[in-house]
């Protein structure tokens, strides 16, 4: 078998915490049980008596752990270990739940809970979330570390760029040998104990989300991991409306942020041979918003994920039971109101294309788009986050952020921290002019050969992270040798330059000022070359001498990220190839996805010609045109789709899991599974009229629309699925 291991597909799985529950049995592959509590055991069972392979989720950072805090499991106070800031204050995830400093012993205190998860046989771990703030690394159990670990006395990490630098680096790294430690550990128990493969994967933030809202992870460390199988990359609407600053306007904007967290987790495993399932939330953490707000955001990450044809294992929903039972605010606000029928029947319809979409590979898109146009990222973004005081600075004015502080809490130098915009700055303006642009993980460029082939320019600043070797260069350098452009952005402001890294430090054979000095003087520039362009072999570089974070206050400075990368593409002998559009769109067999712009410099609408299921609408309608304005998100089904199986019946789409299809003569039957309190919607190929149709020997509801020859079929569900027959 390959690394994998897996006895049976597992392309779609939710996390729930509670014990099984029919209105939230989401019928999917695999169910991620989480948290490591006494009752695990019957969770379990609960979850495997309904068919389900069962996976463990547990925090590696914060949890439900106080046995191990208060002294119970080793007889020891364990506080010491809880991640506090500057004045002392523990960073705390709920009442006696605090963000972990990553130590031996607490890896052990795991890795001892974990066992009794493999005891019950689950297939897979899941160690979710770690996290370490930016604004920690005051506590005690950090400061032995660092003394470990550099073998000098504490420095405090505010006190200069390089303390908090150094910090940040620490931090990651503990983390990286907890997981590793517990994951090592893990599999070898499972080996020599039951004789089988337990896989462990890292539900985690994107690289930009934890950058954004200051919070160090190993991320790009992992996929070097032995021990790691994978990811899930969590990105939701509340990660993604995290407001960001697009020419001088700061707002959320939830597509075009989850458009770019997805694609930079997507970069992380491409050619690694690790697995990625992309995450969705039907709601958010944040329980203040309504279902129409909630809805709108959805759809948008929705398409945001499925314009990245790289991976096709979806996690469906996390906390399932707290949709389809919760409750949250009316549109009015005089009440509250649990999920609307429709909005519940459309979340299935889209859980189940997530299902079928490894069935599709992306189609060829011909010369539509811009392809090929990349940002460089690093891991370094997140060591450069955390505050740094300046001479007389209130050192009691620290901040955490989770994407819910409000602006009036903040000072604007706090603020501009926030808005990350020396990121924004140069990616808003291409995805906004319908350029599809890649994040691209700089830390894999070393890893993995070939990693750079896809792309034709690259945009690369050192103003907001750092090349964590110097290898980096020689690779970049020998493809841009090749014929690759690399736009440099950068007037060497940023304080983090002066870190001690190798670029400058005390063995260094040379010393350089600001590590894109040496990334000139490998190519042959010097080591710094005036603003323009230089021809390097088959390639060039163009140097901006600009702070990117600038690009992001004006319509001049997005217009300059655009024209750099027309003038990259002529540079190549493909002038014209820039081509700007007022939406994204990608087809994936039978699928249509597409997200209208809104921003843009000439907004209009897009027109869909065809016949076409609305996989948005709880009825499934059939649409002859579909207008896509600025700021739409549109999923549908297109009915002249050449690849569709012949023959007189077909299940085209449905709400529910479908099983056990039969067609007879004149009869077609199905089992249909789903949440129960639901409204099943499954629309049918039909070459003619039905006659009748049932679900669970009862008359189900229909309609036939002879047009596009389709039926809809609406009925009760049932995770314990309900027999469905159509006969004509």
């Amino acid at each position: 078998m390959s690394r994998k291991m897996k006895a049976s597909p597992e392309w779609t799985g939710f996390q729930e915490s509670r014990p099984y529950g029919t209105k939230y049995d989401l019928r999917t592959d695999f169910v991620m049980v989480y948290g490591i509590s006494d009752d695990l055991p019957g969770r379990i069972e609960g979850w495997k008596k309904a068919g389900y392979t069962i996976h463990l989720m547990t925090g590696v950072s914060w949890g439900e752990y106080q046995d191990y805090l208060y002294g119970k499991y080793d007889g020891r106070n364990h506080w010491d270990e809880a991640q506090a800031e500057r004045g002392g204050t523990h960073l705390l995830h709920g009442k006696d739940v605090p963000y972990m400093v990553p130590t031996i012993s607490f890896a052990e205190y795991l890795a001892s809970h974990i066992k009794k998860a493999i005891d019950c046989g689950v297939e897979a771990i899941h160690m979710e979330e770690p996290e370490f703030w930016a604004a920690g690394g005051y506590s005690e159990a950090f400061k032995r570390e660092w003394l470990n670990a550099y073998g000098e006395e504490w420095i405090p990490p505010h006190s200069s760029p390089d303390a908090q630098y150094r910090a940040s680096k620490l931090k990651a790294a503990m983390y990286y040998r907890a997981l590793d430690r517990i994951c090592s550990q893990m599999k070898e128990y499972s080996l020599v104990t039951y004789g089988r493969t337990v896989r462990f994967y890292v539900p985690t933030h994107s690289l930009i989300n934890y950058t954004q809202w200051r919070i160090v992870s190993p991320e790009a460390l992992l996929v070097s991991m032995p021990s790691c199988d994978g990811f899930i990359a969590q990105i939701w609407t509340g990660t993604a409306r995290t407001p960001n600053v697009y020419q001088g306007v700061r707002r959320e904007r939830t597509f075009e942020t989850a458009y770019l967290e997805y694609g930079i987790m997507q970069e992380l495993t491409r050619g690694t041979g690790r697995e990625m399932w992309f995450l969705h939330d039907p709601i958010e953490d944040n329980p203040r918003y309504s279902w129409s707000d909630y809805r709108k955001n959805y759809f948008s990450t929705v398409v945001a994920s499925l314009l990245h044809p790289d991976v096709s294992q979806y996690e469906v929903c996390p906390w399932p039971r707290r949709v389809f039972e919760g409750s949250y605010p009316t549109e009015d606000g005089t009440g509250k109101e649990t999920i609307p029928g429709d909005y519940a029947t459309v979340l299935l319809t889209v859980m189940s294309v997530l299902r079928d979409m490894h069935n599709h590979e992306e189609a060829e898109a011909g010369d539509v788009y811009t392809s090929g146009v990349g940002l460089c990222l690093a891991n370094s973004a997140m060591y450069q986050r955390g505050e740094v005081l300046a001479p007389g600075e209130d050192e009691t004015a620290v901040f955490k952020y989770d994407g819910t502080t409000t602006a009036d809490l903040l000072s604007p130098s706090q603020q501009e921290l926030l808005d990350w915009s020396s990121f924004y700055g140069l990616a808003l303006p291409l995805v906004k002019d319908g350029i599809p642009l890649r994040p691209v993980q700089l830390d894999n460029i070393l890893t993995f050969p070939g990693y750079l082939e896809d792309y034709r320019v690259l945009l690369l600043s050192y103003e907001f992270m750092k090349p964590e070797h110097p290898g980096i260069h020689q690779a970049l350098g020998q493809w841009v040798r090749e014929g690759g452009v690399l736009i440099y952005v950068g007037d060497g402001s940023d304080p983090f330059h002066g870190v001690q890294e190798w670029w400058n430090n005390a063995v260094s054979r040379k010393r350089y000022d600001r590590p894109e000095e040496h990334l000139f003087e490998s190519m042959g520039l010097g080591r710094n070359p005036q603003e323009g362009e230089y021809h390097v072999g088959d390639g060039a570089v163009l140097v901006q001498l600009t702070d990117p974070a600038a690009l992001s206050r004006s319509e001049a400075g997005a217009k300059q990220v655009q024209s750099n990368v027309r003038r990259a593409l002529a540079i190549r002998g493909e002038e014209g190839q820039y081509k700007e559009r007022g939406h994204l769109q990608i087809r994936r067999g039978p699928y249509l996805i597409a997200h209208g712009l809104d921003e843009t410099q000439t907004p209009h609408n897009v027109r869909f010609e065809g016949r076409f299921i609305d996989l948005f609408e709880a009825e499934l309608p059939v649409l002859q045109q579909v207008e896509l304005k600025p700021g739409d998100d549109r999923l549908l089904y297109d009915l002249s789709w050449t690849g569709q199986s012949e023959g007189d019946a077909a299940i085209l789409i449905s709400s529910s899991r479908i099983r056990e299809e039969r067609l007879e003569a004149s009869r077609f039957s199905f089992f249909s599974e789903s949440p129960s309190d639901m409204t099943v919607s499954t629309r049918m190929r039909l070459a003619q009229e039905p006659k009748q149709a049932t679900a669970g020997g009862q008359p189900a509801e229909w309609s036939y629309d002879a047009d596009s020859g389709t039926v809809l079929l609406r009925y009760a569900g049932s995770p314990e699925g309900i027999e469905v027959t159509v006969e004509w």
